[in-house]
């Protein structure tokens, strides 16, 4: 069984788009997206460099795209997806990638909503300097009352050894000088604020604002929550679940071990992967994984789907 995930922030670097933009329909539905959410994805995709792209209200919406846009080179027919992928799943803003592919939200809506939740969580960002920083290795059951002692979040369980803390730079800098035991090292994320942490909460009312005027449909294969790692049946409800995923963590080790009892056996990483795959090549041992970091990774991805339908 195939899983299908899409990345989240972070996972951007300066002119990550380049070589797609001259594969068949990728420029035309850039651009069309950009109308839609109001920002020049191309130019950001392409031109902009890594300060550029760090912005939240620009980083969101051009994850949401590039993962998009990966996905229709993979499958000729969007109708194939629920056919050949046994779920989907992305790891925060990549969950707008996921529920889109699978009919929850067509894309261009998809696109404005996201760039509605970057710039409000921009917003919110900037009220106080925070931020987030990845502990490499430890017992999750030391690590997170040692963050709690710190007044910092474990906003991202990750699993594979990985959580990320988020907290003001504060917080961040008594957590690199007082580090869990078990912890080898404290990374800094490319991101400019403590995001799924209560740091965000005025973002979830303007989020779910925007989001009043969808009308979602219910997604055609199993879309894995970040909230708790379930598979959801109901639009209505991934819906909901993106709106307050904003001010909550992200459990990822959760959306794993979902994956594992639905018997995954293959996960492709969508457009620019390798976090997700690095952390499934860990947890999951025995099952296939492939990122799509450029184009030359397409033929190996297809053969892999067709593999797994076969």
């Amino acid at each position: 069984m195939l899983v299908l995930v899409a990345p989240g922030q972070g996972a951007q670097t300066p002119g990550f788009l380049t070589e797609w933009l001259d594969l068949p329909g990728v420029r035309g539905a850039l651009e069309a997206w950009s109308d839609a959410a109001g920002i020049d994805l191309i130019r950001y995709g392409t031109e902009a460099d890594a300060e550029e792209i760090r912005d939240t209200a620009v980083a969101q919406p051009l994850l949401v795209a590039a993962g998009l846009a990966s996905a229709q080179l993979l499958f000729d027919d969007p109708a194939d997806l629920p056919g050949k992928v046994g779920a989907v799943a992305g790891h925060s803003v990549g969950e707008f990638t996921a529920a889109s592919l699978a009919g929850v939200l067509p894309h261009e809506d998809a696109l404005r909503l996201v760039r509605t939740r970057g710039l409000a969580m921009a917003e919110a960002a900037a009220v106080t300097e925070t931020g987030m920083a990845a502990l490499l290795g430890g017992d999750p059951d030391v690590t997170i009352p040692h963050l709690t002692k710190l007044g910092l979040t474990p906003a991202n369980i990750n699993g594979a050894g990985q959580i990320v803390a988020a907290g003001t730079k504060e917080q961040l800098a008594a957590l690199e000088a007082d580090k869990p035991e078990g912890v080898r090292k404290v990374v800094a994320l490319k991101v400019a604020g403590a995001f799924h942490t209560h740091h965000m909460a005025p973002a979830v009312a303007t989020l779910a604002k925007a989001a009043e005027a969808l009308a979602p449909g219910d997604p055609k294969l199993p879309c894995v929550s970040n909230a708790d790692g379930q598979a959801v049946a109901a639009g209505t409800e991934v819906l909901e679940r993106l709106v307050g995923q904003v001010a909550n963590p992200v459990r990822w080790d959760l959306c794993m071990e979902t994956f594992k009892g639905l018997g995954v056996t293959a996960l492709i990483e969508l457009c620019p992967g390798g976090t997700l795959t690095g952390l499934a090549r860990r947890a999951l041992p025995g099952v296939k994984t492939l990122a799509l970091k450029s184009p030359a990774d397409l033929d190996a991805a297809r053969e892999l789907i067709a593999e797994q339908s076969a």
